[in-house]
C-alpha cells in the first residue's frame, strides 16, 4: 500500500475513528487498531469494538492499494502533529511508514487479515428515511438524557425508534423519568428498534458543520447513520421496550404556564440547599395567590423558597422532584415558556413547551 493524503482531512478522520478504537471492550487487541485500506482515489479507515462501527471515507491520491491496521491512538496523536503538508502512508509487510515533510515514522501493525469482519445491511430491507442534522441532534439530545445507566435491565440503555399513528417518536426511560419525541413525521414502515445510547452519542460527536442531513437505515438488529463521508453502524438492543405511552399521563390537574428561564434559576438555587435529602425539592402551586414556588430544606444548611407568578393554575398542589431531573427537563426544552402539568404529589408532573407538542418530558414524584 501506497498512498497520499491531505494531513487535516487524515487527522480529522483519524479523530473520529480512534474513539470507537478506545472504547472497545473487548480482549482482542487488533480491535484497538484503525483499518486503513487503500484503493485508487480513496483512502478508508475503520474501527469497530463488535458492537459499533465507524467507517470514514478520504479522497487520497493512492499509488499502491493494499491494507493494514495499526493502532488507532497512535496514529491519530502522530498525525495530528504534523505540519499542514500531504501525507504519505507507506506498508512493508505488516509495518506502515508515515512521511510528511521532514517527519518521518515507522508503526508495527497488524496485517488486515486478523480484522474482524464489518456487518453488513440488506439496504433493499432495510427501513430508511432521512433527516435534518438540526433535528436530529436537538430530539436526540432531548431524549438521550433519560436513557438509564443499569446494565441488568438492557433495554432501559437505549433509545427506543418506533412508529404511532404513522410518524416516529424517539423515547427513553430509566424507570425515574420518561423523554419522548416526535422524530419524522410520516415513515412508510413500522419500527420498533432500540438503538445503544453510545451509538447516538458517537453520531453526535461525528457531525460536522457541513452536513445538511443524516441518512437512517434499520433492519431487525442493526442500525446505520450515513452523514457525509462517514458510516456509524452499530446492532439494536435485543430486548423488548415497554409499552411507555400508557405512562404519560392524559391529562393534569393544573397545566401551569410558566417562564423557563426563572424556574431553572429557582431549582438550581433550591438544589444548592437539596445536597443533603439526594436533590429532593419541592414544587407547590398556590392558586389563591396565583403563584408556583420551589423550595428545599436542608437540616443543617437553612432553607430556601423562591416564588413566581404563574397561569393555569386551576388547584393547590405540590410534588417533591429530582433537582437534576427537572433541570435536564427545562434544560431540554426550546422555548421560553413551558407548561408544568401538576397533578398532586403522588402523580407524575408533565413538562412540555408551550406551543409545540412534539416533545414531552415525564418526572416520577419522590416520596415525602
Amino acid at each position: 500500500m501506497e498512498i497520499e493524503v491531505l494531513q487535516d482531512r487524515l487527522a480529522k478522520a483519524l479523530s473520529v475513528v480512534s474513539r470507537v478504537a478506545a472504547s472497545t471492550k473487548v480482549g482482542l487487541p487488533i480491535l484497538s487498531n484503525v483499518l486503513l485500506r487503500a484503493e485508487e482515489k480513496q483512502l478508508t479507515l475503520t474501527a469497530t469494538n463488535m458492537e459499533l462501527a465507524t467507517v470514514e471515507y478520504v479522497n487520497a491520491k493512492a499509488k499502491k492499494n493494499g491494507t493494514i491496521t495499526v493502532p488507532a491512538k497512535l496514529l491519530a496523536e502522530f498525525v495530528s502533529n504534523l505540519p499542514k503538508e500531504p501525507v504519505t502512508l507507506k506498508t512493508n509487510g505488516d509495518k506502515l511508514t508515515i512521511s510528511a515533510g521532514k517527519y518521518k515514522s515507522t508503526i508495527n501493525g497488524i496485517l488486515a487479515d486478523d480484522f474482524p469482519e464489518l456487518p453488513k445491511i440488506n439496504e433493499k430491507e432495510a427501513v430508511t428515511f432521512k433527516i435534518g442534522v438540526d433535528i436530529f441532534k436537538e430530539a436526540v439530545n432531548q431524549v438521550i438524557i433519560a436513557a438509564s445507566n443499569d446494565t441488568t435491565r438492557p433495554a432501559l440503555t437505549g433509545v427506543y425508534f418506533n412508529t404511532f399513528e404513522g410518524s416516529l417518536y424517539i423515547a427513553a426511560t430509566d424507570g425515574y423519568r420518561l423523554a419522548d419525541r416526535k422524530f419524522v413525521d410520516k415513515v412508510k414502515s413500522e419500527i420498533k428498534a432500540i438503538v445503544p445510547r453510545d451509538a447516538l452519542q458517537e453520531v453526535l460527536r461525528s457531525i460536522a458543520d457541513s452536513m445538511d442531513e443524516i441518512e437512517v437505515l434499520i433492519t431487525d438488529t442493526q442500525i446505520r447513520f450515513r452523514m457525509g463521508e462517514i458510516e456509524i453502524t452499530s446492532k439494536l438492543i435485543d430486548a423488548s421496550f415497554p409499552d411507555y405511552r400508557q405512562l404519560i399521563p392524559k391529562t393534569s390537574d393544573s397545566d401551569i404556564l410558566l417562564d423557563k428561564a426563572e424556574l431553572i434559576r429557582m431549582t438550581k438555587v433550591a438544589a444548592l440547599f437539596a445536597r443533603e435529602s439526594g436533590g429532593s425539592i419541592t414544587c407547590e402551586a398556590n392558586k389563591d395567590e396565583n403563584n408556583f414556588s420551589v423550595s428545599a430544606v436542608a437540616s443543617e444548611l437553612g432553607e430556601n423558597t423562591a416564588a413566581m407568578e404563574a397561569e393555569g393554575i386551576k388547584t393547590d398542589g405540590k410534588v417533591a422532584l429530582n433537582s437534576r431531573y427537572l433541570l435536564d427537563a427545562l434544560n431540554s426544552t426550546i422555548e421560553g415558556k413551558i407548561i408544568f402539568g401538576l397533578s398532586g404529589k403522588l402523580a407524575p408532573v408533565v413538562i412540555r413547551n408551550q406551543n409545540s407538542q412534539d416533545y414531552t418530558h415525564i418526572i416520577m414524584p419522590l416520596k415525602s
